[in-house]
């Protein structure tokens, strides 16, 4: 197991891996099944695990990333199947389940409504129903791959009878009012997508990427919809990539909507928005 390890490390690093050790101990176990393949160094790979090990460390060098190769990624400290329709849950999103648990921390024992558009693989909606016992979900995404993923990944972390999962355009055809609307949609400006990192041009979904000319195409759409979707005491919680936090408050706010604040990821970049109505 050692061996494996520093030889799959090595071969990494030498095509430039910045988390080639990481990237070596999570393949091998993966390819064992057992997350403490390699507490005892010294144990023998045996061979079915060596062959699958081969092909996962072919595919890592060829540039796809390490949690699409093991098709699963934690997010909130639980498991997400991922799918080629689906964005792969990043820590950075954490943000939004944050910032939603602290708006709603003395509502938890209330049979809250939640919708979560554009879904992916279902990870916001989930992770905010794991927190809210009461509470039942919609998500909503315009592949009828990622619902297929987000329905299983309900089912994955025991909340499918909560979480309600449907292909579709945004807000169309949903009705009712909700007291929290999530999304991270697509924000990247069409023109930059060519030059993102290949690990996410390559493999993330174009549709879960691209946000228009501007980047801003979904905000539009959430002006025009949310404010007659959300519940009297609701809160909308948005993401936003990197300098769009002006432009979106501003989008939102055209709408009739309250600035509450905003919530900043690891990096310390503002990554959360959250609105609520007019007093």
């Amino acid at each position: 197991m050692g061996e494996a390890r520093r030889r799959l490390a090595g071969r990494l690093r030498a095509v430039g891996g910045e988390s080639a050790a990481l990237d070596a101990r999570l393949l091998i176990e993966g390819a064992t099944g057992n997350r403490f393949a390699l507490s005892d160094p010294s144990a023998l790979l045996d061979d079915a695990s060596a062959t699958i090990l081969s092909g996962y460390a072919e595919r890592r060098l060829a540039g796809e990333p390490v949690w699409r190769i093991l098709g699963e990624r934690e997010f909130w400290g639980l498991p997400f199947k991922l799918s080629p329709a689906t964005l792969e849950p990043r820590p950075d999103s954490e943000t939004l389940v944050e910032a939603a648990v602290e708006m709603l921390r003395e509502r938890r024992g209330e049979p809250l409504s939640i919708v979560d558009l554009g879904t992916g693989t279902g990870c916001l909606l989930i992770s905010v129903l794991s927190e809210f016992p009461r509470a039942h979900g919609l998500g909503v995404d315009l592949s009828e791959e990622a619902r297929a993923t987000a329905a299983g990944n309900a089912a994955l972390n025991g909340v499918a009878e909560r979480a309600t999962f449907r292909q579709g355009n945004w807000t169309q055809g949903i009705e009712g009012y909700f007291d929290l609307i999530l999304s991270n949609p697509p924000y990247i400006r069409h023109g930059d997508i060519a030059g993102l990192a290949p690990d996410v041009r390559d493999f993330d979904p174009l549709l879960a990427l691209d946000g228009g000319a501007d980047g801003l195409d979904p905000y539009r759409d959430f002006a025009r919809s949310l404010p007659g979707l959300l519940a009297p005491r609701g809160v909308i919680v948005l993401e936003i990539g990197a300098g769009q936090e002006a432009d979106v408050t501003g989008l939102m706010e055209q709408s009739g909507l309250r600035h509450i604040g905003a919530r900043h990821d690891l990096g310390g970049h503002a990554r959360a928005l959250i609105f609520a109505g007019r007093r």
